[in-house]
């Protein structure tokens, strides 16, 4: 399976790294990009990411057989509705978001060939600068498939991402997100928060971090638009996830506040159990 042209709407760490895992394998005859940023989008063309780019995401699609969504998710409906018209009739579009759930039913409404798909794979380290060719080899690949979608067009998902190196996974949008609200997106905002609590009560503290703080705030270096966007848009799931964090948290400070201390390390023991199992 070979696309004529792909278009990358959005060249950033996972739209260029896919595009460069793409050409890496033969899978895209050429490849345009498009983005905000024309010095983001040169330099991607200049590492031989992409084969050209344009400012307008319409000419960028244009005799695209492939249309890959990697803007911020924010942006996701409003590309649609620019590029609805420029895209031909054998078209597929696709995304790398990580917010799914009522997204991919409006994104279908306007482009009839959508399917969703999430790779679990990233960094916190974003642009074309960052992109590398194996960034989802052996990583698990959601795709989202709906009652609406295109046959030929879920298939050619499938495999493309099968051909990229992932473990593909069907699931339904709205349990993608209900998911992905816990073990994605609240520790997105954990991490922030965790910092941000250095900063209300004394920023200088932050000199003292070891290499603990450093691995549990790593994810706090992410863009802050993006996952602004994905907060929004996963806003229920996010509240739901935060309220039953918050009972955790609570569940300590009673046995803190109880000195007891064996309560706290039966605790500390069962999540250390559970976080084993991550392969």
């Amino acid at each position: 399976m070979v696309f004529k042209k792909t278009a990358i709407l959005g060249v950033g760490l996972l739209g260029a790294s896919m595009a460069f895992a793409m050409k890496k394998k033969g899978l895209s005859k050429t490849i345009s990009g498009f983005g905000r940023s024309e010095g983001n989008l040169r330099r991607a063309l200049e590492k031989g990411i992409i084969d050209s780019y344009s400012l307008d995401a319409r000419e960028a699609v244009k005799d695209a057989d492939l249309v890959v969504l990697s803007t911020p998710v924010g942006a996701f409906l409003e590309t649609a509705q620019i590029i609805k018209d420029a895209v031909g009739k054998d078209s597929i579009q696709t995304d790398v978001g990580s917010v799914k759930g009522a997204l991919v039913y409006e994104l279908e409404s306007v482009l009839p060939r959508f399917v969703g798909a999430h790779p679990i794979s990233g960094g916190e380290r974003s642009g074309a600068d960052n992109a590398t060719d194996g960034l989802f080899e052996g990583a698990r690949c959601i795709i989202t498939g709906t009652d609406f979608t295109d046959p030929l067009a879920l298939k050619k998902i499938e495999g493309l991402w099968r051909a990229l190196g992932t473990k593909v996974e069907l699931m339904d949008p709205d349990l993608h997100d209900r998911i992905y609200a816990y073990v994605s997106h609240l520790p997105h905002v954990l991490a922030y928060s965790l910092v941000n609590t250095l900063d209300t009560t004394d920023s200088r503290q932050i000199r003292f971090a070891g290499q603990g703080f450093r691995d549990t705030t790593r994810i706090a270096l992410s863009s802050p638009e993006l996952w602004r966007d994905i907060c929004g848009l996963n806003r229920q799931n996010l509240l739901d996830s935060i309220k039953a964090f918050r009972q955790e948290l609570e569940k300590i400070e009673e046995l803190l506040l109880k000195n007891d201390l064996d309560g706290i390390e039966a605790e500390f023991t069962r999540a250390r159990s559970l976080r084993k199992s991550i392969s």
